[in-house]
């Protein structure tokens, strides 16, 4: 079964850091594009980052240059997020994504930054 979980979530007050995690299974990872994605209400789902199999390729969206940071173990089949100076408008649901021979979503995780 093809799958993406995502972990790593909470709550965090401004200026925080959390790091967010995305298991892979089912699918040959290393040959996969793989992003994180966010969802704040009301608002439709933005990319945040992403970077390729190999990781010659790494993205960011502006809005998180500087602060966020994507990585990946091809060897965990694992993609992270890490985010740091956390403010209130990155709350949100954080989705990674694997983009290939198939498109896989997983199903979010919270990210709430709040005094």
């Amino acid at each position: 079964q093809v799958q993406l979980v995502e972990s790593g979530g909470g709550l965090v007050q401004p200026g925080g850091s959390l790091r967010l995690s995305c298991v892979a299974s089912g699918l040959v990872f290393g040959l996969y594009y793989m992003s994180w994605h966010r969802q704040a209400p009301g608002k439709e789902r933005e990319f945040v980052a992403g970077m390729s199999g190999g990781g010659g390729l790494i993205q960011y969206a502006d809005s998180v240059k500087g602060r966020f940071t994507i990585s990946r173990d091809n060897d965990r089949n694992t993609v992270y997020l890490q985010m740091n100076s956390l403010k209130p408008e990155d709350t949100a649901v954080y989705s990674c994504r694997a983009n290939g021979v198939q498109t896989i979503w997983g199903q979010g995780t919270q990210v709430t930054v709040s005094p």
